[in-house]
């Protein structure tokens, strides 16, 4: 019986294993999959016009209209990082206030306990809702700057508040109890100790969300669409009260049109909006690690 009950729970462990390899191998041929398309559709129209240059016209042969290649995609990346920029600067301080009310000042409170419900019910909320959400706020209160990048860049905001705030909450409890009691018993003030002693401790957890946090709101184009329009037609990029453009909103279009060469730069700004979300995740992942092994000495 004992061996019977030995070689049972053997099987089990091996079919489980087995179990757990398939189930990576359906997890990695979608992702390889869809990473080798990118790039042997992007790499083509990767190249030093392809940052430096702007959309060519359409192509339409019927027209009179050339199916040449050439052109680039440095509207939408100068948008991009508008977007990025802005967003940033609107959702960080926030996320950050937020996340240290809630562990240094909440405690037990009921509105500590708010802010972490808050930002949990964020993080799902579908990223279609920020863009409607605030473009009906500047078309009801402030319709001049309706469908423009500030709009686009709040909307984007609205879904880096909570992977900002969620984050930092988590990174400033995993400082131990013991350093806020040594700088409360030096007689430093509550508020630096949260800035200056647990907030820097913390650091490497707080930067690695906000980077996850660019990296997820770089990719989306559904706000976008609904909150700052589409610019990326103009030969330069508009300021912020204006239209926006940006590498996801021209996926979107270039990719939905007949003519080949705004379909290659779609796939080459699919290929490098890849890239730069794969090297956002790497960049958290080794300035977590970084960081913290340079606070324990290591």
């Amino acid at each position: 019986m004992k061996f019977d009950r030995a070689a049972r729970r053997k099987v089990f462990s091996h079919s489980m294993t087995v179990l757990s390899g398939l189930a990576i191998v359906v997890i990695l041929v979608p992702l390889v999959s869809v990473v080798y398309e990118v790039v042997l559709l992007g790499g083509p129209a990767i190249n030093v016009d392809f940052f430096t240059q702007p959309i060519p016209s359409a192509c339409n042969p019927a027209g009179g209209l050339p199916c040449h290649g050439g052109g680039g995609v440095i509207v939408p990346i100068e948008g991009t990082l508008q977007l990025i920029g802005l967003s940033s600067l609107f959702s960080v301080p926030v996320g950050i206030g937020a996340a240290i009310f809630a562990v240094e000042y909440g405690g037990e409170r009921r509105l500590a306990r708010v802010i972490g419900m808050v930002a949990d019910v964020l993080s799902g909320v579908p990223s279609i809702v920020a863009g409607v959400f605030t473009w009906a706020v500047f078309v009801l209160y402030f319709p001049t700057i309706a469908f423009s990048t500030l709009d686009a860049a709040l909307a984007l905001s609205v879904l880096m508040v909570p992977i900002v705030t969620r984050t930092c909450e988590e990174a400033l409890r995993t400082v131990p109890n013991s350093v806020r009691e040594a700088a409360m018993a030096l007689g430093i003030s509550k508020w630096k100790m949260s800035l200056r002693i647990t907030f820097v401790a913390a650091l490497p957890g707080v930067i690695t969300g906000i980077l996850l946090a660019i990296a997820r709101s770089s990719g989306e184009a559904a706000p976008l669409l609904i909150a700052g329009g589409f610019g990326c037609l103009h030969p330069l990029s508009q300021g912020v009260e204006n239209q926006t453009c940006a590498l996801p909103l021209w996926i979107y279009f270039g990719a939905n049109n007949p003519y080949p060469n705004w379909i290659t730069l779609a796939w080459g700004c699919a290929l490098l909006l890849l890239l730069v979300i794969l090297g956002l995740s790497l960049l958290s992942r080794f300035t977590l690690e970084r960081m913290s092994r340079r606070m324990r000495g290591g």
